[in-house]
């Protein structure tokens, strides 16, 4: 951790339930020359502390858990993340508001504790709790009727699979089930609150250790469960929050639950489909084509079939006149390793026609490891082609009420 005092010189972007800051930088304790030598080569110098006294930063705060800040209010924050530029969306973030902290909450039912034992550890009321009105309905809950659920690897799929789902069938009621292999709190996400602001959500799901959305659930099958019976969901949508996490290793990366989620959304007698990470622009090769994440998640971490929607890229746009010479091959070739004989999933080709219209009129920006739909189309018509198949599982092309499953 890397701790630093600071005041609040001015308030930014809000959204549902996070605040930007621009703070300055006030003072933080010296590093310390006696600390472990295990630090990675890029980390700062002990010798020239980052972030000193007089650097303005933009900071981010969650209200629900450290109060609503205002200009002159001094904060403390952790920089660690900051300093070394990893991906926290280049912010400190406000731990606490010393010198006013927020009343205690009214009493209210929930006792599911999510950050658990860690200084911002919250108390929330889960959805499938004895003391939920919505416990009944969910204690014996078994089955999510054939529902179909689109799994992706990174939150930056999320708009462009909602994105097909209502280019095939708007009025489908459409889920967000966020796992806790990215952010913890869904207020990070300025994607689920501009979605949910535009009406393209029936409402969001947090399980695990993540929190923030419109129901908590301990677990991804309980959370499933809850959608698919309190939110009504016709379509669900599972992915991690904001803030992939990776080492370039085989194993060591969060979007292995991507295979987790196919087991779980079968064994509950829903319809898995399985959306591929692709790029065409990512300099790294075990991301070109379709990463290695959605081949090792799917091809050995699921355990159940899924449909496994392969992109079929229509050339009559300028954006996929704009792909990579090849791509379409290699994707495909690499797909086919996860069907029979070699994989268990079924391979769905969707093509993509329509779907640059569709993806340049949602209400949020689309960006995946910085790049956006014109740097990158790929990554977005693989996702949106997932959200195609599944709404033309859960009902009709025509916009209407979904048919029987």
């Amino acid at each position: 951790m890397m701790w630093r005092d600071g005041v609040v010189l001015g308030l930014g972007r809000a959204w549902d339930g996070a605040v930007e800051l621009d703070v300055e930088i006030r003072g933080g304790a010296p590093a310390d020359p006696s600390a472990g030598t295990h630090a990675a080569p890029s980390a700062p110098s002990a010798q020239t502390p980052p972030l000193p006294a007089g650097t303005r930063v933009r900071a981010l705060a969650y209200p629900e858990l450290v109060g609503r800040p205002a200009p002159g209010d001094r904060v403390t924050l952790t920089t660690a993340a900051l300093a070394r530029g990893l991906g926290t969306g280049g912010y400190a973030m406000v731990v606490a508001l010393p010198d006013r902290l927020p009343a205690d909450p009214a009493p209210a039912p929930g006792h599911l504790v999510k950050a658990r034992y860690t200084p911002l550890q919250t108390m929330l009321l889960g959805a499938d709790e004895q003391e939920s009105a919505h416990h009944e309905l969910l204690r014996d809950a078994d089955d999510l009727g054939g529902m179909p659920v689109v799994v992706a690897d990174l939150h930056s799929a999320l708009p462009a699979v909602v994105a097909g789902i209502r280019a095939v069938a708007p009025t489908l009621r459409v889920a967000y089930v966020m796992t806790d292999g990215g952010a913890l709190p869904a207020w990070f996400s300025r994607t689920l609150a501009g979605l949910r602001s535009a009406g393209w959500l029936a409402g969001s799901v947090t399980v695990g250790q993540a929190f923030g959305g419109d129901l908590e659930a301990v677990s991804l099958h309980s959370g499933l469960l809850a959608a698919r019976l309190v939110l009504g969901a016709d379509v669900a949508v599972v992915a991690q929050g904001p803030g992939n996490l990776g080492t370039g290793t085989r194993w060591g990366f969060s979007g292995t639950v991507c295979g987790d989620a196919v087991n779980a959304v079968a064994t509950l007698g829903g319809a898995p489909v399985a959306s591929l990470r692709v790029s065409g622009a990512d300099p790294r090769e075990r991301h070109l084509g379709v990463s290695h994440h959605s081949l090792t998640a799917y091809g050995r971490v699921a355990l159940a079939s899924a449909d496994v929607v392969v992109p079929r890229f229509d050339a009559g746009t300028d954006l996929e006149a704009a792909l990579p010479a090849g791509l379409e091959e290699r994707v495909r070739t690499q797909a086919s390793s996860l069907a029979a004989p070699a994989g268990r999933h079924r391979l769905v080709e969707v093509s993509t026609a329509g779907l640059a219209e569709a993806l340049a009129d949602t209400p949020v920006g689309l960006s995946t490891m910085g790049r956006g739909l014109a740097q990158d189309p790929a990554a977005f018509l693989a996702a949106a082609v997932a959200g195609v198949h599944a709404a033309r599982l859960a009902g009709p092309a025509d916009g209407g009420s979904p048919s029987a499953r």
